[in-house]
């Protein structure tokens, strides 16, 4: 069965409904989520939690984080994947952040993604989190989902992230990575083995074979 914008749109407010915790890098301000999240990149949000309290204490403004010697960013973040590319990146947006936008985080997708380490992914948690506006993050989680509920068969992100444009009602764009996200950390879980026997959306999935409740020892 084709999927339908009404659909999308009743499956995102069940979602909504039972995952209603903020995003684990929405952390109450502009400047923290921007960088959390460009630090979240093939690094699961709870190592990038652990590390950016020591991050943020040692880098507090973005004067000190453009004039940082990158070794130095480098060591406070050094857990987490990818890190030597991502203190680059950090301290070439704190630069950016000063030279071109006064130190105020963009509101816009044009700008952010304009910021060193920023891709439409980082660009909309901000726009979402921080700004309250509807837009719609492809991460891995959301791009499995949209894939068993045949939303969308894209290979890539950006096209996934097309598709749910088309599909998803504006008013649900600022829930769906939110809801998901947490979807598929607790039920919706990669690898084969979703646990399908208490998916609340299950009804609204297309997904075979569904998986059955384990047998109790």
């Amino acid at each position: 069965m084709k999927p339908t914008s009404q659909t999308a749109g009743k499956v995102i407010r069940i979602l909504d409904k039972l995952y209603m915790s903020k995003g684990m890098t929405d952390l109450g301000n502009p400047a923290d989520t921007l960088l959390a999240t460009v630090l979240s990149a093939q690094t699961t949000d709870v190592q990038v939690l652990k590390v950016f309290p020591a991050f943020r204490k040692k880098f507090p403004t973005w004067k000190k984080m453009a004039a940082a010697n990158v070794r130095d960013i480098e060591k406070t973040i050094s857990s987490i994947g990818l890190y030597r590319s991502k203190a680059k990146n950090v301290k070439a947006l704190a630069q950016m952040m000063l030279s071109d936008f006064g130190g105020e985080v963009p509101r816009t997708m044009e700008e952010l993604v304009r910021l060193p380490g920023v891709g439409r992914k980082t660009a909309s948690v901000v726009l979402a989190f921080s700004f309250n506006k509807p837009a719609i993050a492809v991460d891995t989680h959301v791009f499995r989902i949209a894939h068993r509920l045949g939303w969308s068969k894209g290979k890539t992100p950006e096209h996934v992230e097309r598709d749910l444009l088309a599909l998803v009602p504006k008013s649900e764009w600022i829930n769906v990575n939110r809801t998901m996200v947490q979807f598929g950390r607790d039920v919706c879980v990669g690898g084969r083995k979703p646990q399908c026997w208490r998916c609340p959306i299950q009804h609204y999935c297309p997904y075979q074979p569904k998986t059955p409740k384990p047998a109790t020892l």
